[in-house]
């Protein structure tokens, strides 16, 4: 196994566990907060989709498809809006094109080019902002699972 793939099978297991928890949430769920001084599901999905999509833009200029008009500013305010621009259907189609993109640049990116910097102080290289797709995600999980037992919820993981 080489770097791109090690990296690929994180990013499809960090896939597996986020739609595991988002996948049965209907759009009133995801407006749920797991704390009064937290965002909401609905809004931390926006914000790993735009981060995404910016970062990989970064290391990988041209690759990744333009956000829906007004999508990064939906997730740009905090706290997060009460009324959500985009609904849970919408969050997970530009989830998939955002993931599918990073899934190709990763691809056409050779081991040197992980090597290279990245710019970004918090993923100083190439092939630390790939993995951080997985690893932002998976950060996150943590307060969704206060919101599925909250609902009463199936433990899936």
């Amino acid at each position: 196994m080489d770097s791109r793939q090690a990296i690929g099978q994180s990013l499809k297991a960090a896939d597996m566990v986020c739609m595991s928890y988002l996948g049965d949430m209907n759009d009133q769920e995801l407006q749920r907060r797991p704390h009064a001084k937290c965002n909401s599901l609905y809004w931390q999905l926006g914000h790993l989709i735009v981060s995404e999509h910016k970062m990989v833009s970064q290391i990988a200029p041209g690759k990744m498809p333009q956000l829906p008009a007004g999508f990064a500013e939906a997730f740009a305010s905090q706290p997060d809006p009460a009324a959500p621009t985009f609904s849970r259907d919408q969050l997970f189609e530009v989830y998939r094109q955002q993931r599918a993109a990073t899934e190709a640049a990763l691809a056409q990116t050779s081991d040197d080019q992980l090597d290279q910097p990245s710019g970004i102080h918090y993923a100083p290289t190439v092939g630390s902002v790939f993995s951080m797709q997985a690893t932002h995600w998976l950060m996150h999980c943590g307060q969704w699972v206060i919101v599925r037992r909250e609902l009463d919820k199936p433990i899936l993981i």
